[in-house]
């Protein structure tokens, strides 16, 4: 597969450039080198890569690059010359692929040498569900290439793009058996290129996810090449993802397994997000799996309680190793639970919003399976380790972290919930009313939705969390809403005609539920009077359950009014306000550490008419999937 290529610059001692453009030399680590291919030389295909020389740069993340070190803290949210000029010589990209250098050999096709990166960039390897092969002979990286890393402030940073050509291990191409150019769409999975709208919805989506405080991916900027197609590049502090590592040990490759779970465990470490001591015992790898235990129990929580639909499964492919969203394509934020909603990928359908939890548990399951494999050379069945000590943590750990979740959407911080789950029976209750209207669906069959299945949820809950705590604080907790004012409010605009009628079962429901609530609220205020704590759990509330939800659904919409006036000639820098507008507008939620780089101060509207419209789509949609 190739060996290590050309070492990166030393960038103290870089630079002839011009003092404008010399604050932008920490892309130059971004050579197409990254410690994996010294790792594991072929746990990638290597390539050639061109530089594509245009491009219009319409999103930059600055808060994300200031946190990088990519530029200066004190850069302004606005693009200079020298910093486009940046963003498209590094990355504006595109692979010389197979058919490319068939067709070179051939005298077709000639590529200008003086455009052509000195490193090879590589396509990692990993397991994906969409392969005939179920070992990750064939799959990995089909339309993507590893920029490199960036280090900041003893941090390390992945940076790949997307959209720059189509590699070997694209499912078009295994299917095709041939070479595939780069734009062919005979072969679904195998054009290489990136729509623009996608990449919209990449940036919009991940940046409200992590203001949110969902670990994810981030998009760092995004490229139009034009003719509706661009490269978007993501950043994280590990782009790994279980399906590299899960590859290896399908194929029982004991030495590269070895080596990659150490890789994974050093950059974890390195980067402050485990704190795995026994560097060179056996038991560093059972420790490993405890910190897949717990990060993706609570990940998995978050996606359950905040209704977030990522399309787990066994390969491990739509998720990061250190349990945070990865590839946009298929997830969706729900407005309400639509936990029967399956996403259509032609061949299947996806696992829904319920089994989610299941396939973490089997992707932990994985894990244990693997701790033992590096610790005893031999490689046990998966099923001999359902058991496992720490696999039976995750159910456990899962629980605490999504009761945790649910009175933090409720309103209470962690000193209230602490109090509160300290009487468990109550808070079994509590659920189990939430849970009965969470749960319920319309009357009638699954229906066809366009990218899917559904059987829509008959009740929106977080109407009432975010207004009963507001009538408590003016009534008082012992004058609940009449029965039929909270059953009309929690309706959900799925309801069909005889699901509107109340009815007594509601009616015990409803008061249980009001009940409990109020206890909640007496025992978090510990020795605090319930009255003094309200206030301030109903503001929390109406942050955490705000009405203007981006769902899957608005975020389409949203994306297509975008495109709409760039196809009328909207101005670039008009692209990037109107997105960091309702990006920004998700800014301090209760408890979501973020980065000072973020700006707090009121932002004039851009573009009022686009952005009024944006807000009736999310409006509109705020109930959707």
């Amino acid at each position: 597969m190739g060996a290590r290529q050309t070492k990166k610059p030393n960038l103290k001692s870089a630079s002839t450039a011009s003092p404008s453009a010399k604050q932008y030399t920490s892309f130059d680590q971004l050579d197409g080198t990254h410690p994996w291919m010294d790792v594991i030389p072929d746990g990638y295909v290597p390539y050639r890569v061109r530089e594509l020389g245009h491009g219009e740069v319409t999103y930059f993340n600055y808060v994300l690059a200031k946190e990088m070190g990519l530029i200066p803290s004190d850069h302004l949210s606005a693009m200079t010359e020298n910093l486009k000029e940046k963003i498209v010589k590094t990355f504006s990209l595109q692979i010389l692929n197979e058919y490319d250098e068939i067709n070179s050999l051939k005298g077709h096709g000639k590529i200008d040498p003086a455009t052509i990166k000195p490193n090879k960039f590589m396509a990692s390897r990993y397991l994906q569900l969409q392969h005939a092969n179920k070992q990750g002979k064939t799959s990995g990286d089909g339309r993507g290439i590893w920029n490199g890393t960036v280090e900041h402030r003893g941090r390390v940073w992945d940076v790949s793009s997307r959209g720059t050509g189509v590699t070997c291990l694209a499912p078009g191409a295994v299917e095709a058996n041939r070479p595939l150019k780069t734009g062919a769409a005979e072969f679904g999975y195998g054009c290489g290129q990136a729509e623009i709208d996608e990449l919209y919805s990449a940036a919009i989506m991940a940046e409200i996810m992590h203001l949110q405080g969902i670990p994810t991916e981030r998009v760092l900027c995004i490229i139009d090449l034009g003719k509706g197609y661009g490269i978007g590049v993501r950043a994280a502090h590990n782009l790994l993802r279980p399906a590299h590592l899960f590859m290896y040990l399908k194929q029982s490759r004991f030495e590269n397994l070895k080596a990659g779970v150490d890789y994974l465990i050093d950059r974890q470490n390195q980067n402050g997000q485990w704190n795995i001591k026994s560097k060179h015992s056996l038991s560093r790898f059972d420790e490993m799996a405890e910190e897949i235990c717990k990060s993706f129990a609570k990940f998995t929580a978050l996606l359950d309680i905040d209704y977030i639909f990522a399309w787990l499964d066994w390969d491990g492919d739509n998720v990061l190793a250190d349990a945070g969203i990865i590839d946009y394509g298929s997830v969706r934020q729900f407005g309400i639970r639509h936990d029967n909603y399956r996403y259509d990928d032609v061949e299947r359908f996806s696992t829904n919003l319920n089994e989610q939890r299941m396939k973490a548990r089997l992707m932990v399951q994985v894990f244990v399976q693997m701790a033992d494999y590096l610790k005893t050379k031999k490689k046990r069945p998966l099923k001999e380790f359902a058991k496992h000590p720490t696999v039976l943590k995750f159910n456990q750990r899962f629980a605490e972290a999504r009761n945790h979740r649910l009175l933090y959407r409720i309103g209470f911080n962690a000193a209230q919930r602490d109090l509160i789950l300290k009487q468990k029976d109550l808070f079994i209750c509590f659920d189990r009313e939430y849970s009965y209207f969470e749960r319920a669906k319309v009357s009638g069959a699954k229906q066809k939705v366009p990218d899917g299945v559904n059987k829509p949820a008959l009740f929106n809950m977080r109407n009432i969390l975010f207004s009963l705590p507001a009538h408590f604080a003016t009534e008082g907790l012992s004058r609940p809403i009449s029965d039929d004012v909270f059953f009309k409010s929690i309706l959900s605009s799925f309801a069909k005609t005889r699901d509107t009628k109340i009815r007594s079962k509601h009616c015990s429901h409803i008061q249980n539920f009001q009940k409990l609530y109020a206890k909640l609220v007496e025992v978090a205020a510990g020795t605090q009077k319930p009255q003094q704590i309200i206030k301030g759990i109903s503001q929390r509330a109406q942050k955490l359950n705000r009405e203007d939800r981006i769902t899957g659904n608005a975020l389409i919409q949203i994306v297509f009014e975008i495109m709409a006036q760039v196809k009328k000639g909207m101005a670039v820098s008009d692209i990037q306000k109107v997105i960091d507008q309702l990006i920004f507008s998700y800014q301090d939620m209760p408890e979501v550490p973020t980065s000072r780089f973020f700006n707090n101060k009121p932002r004039l509207v851009i573009r009022a008419d686009l952005y009024s419209k944006i807000l009736d789509h999310v409006q509109s949609h705020r109930e959707d999937i």
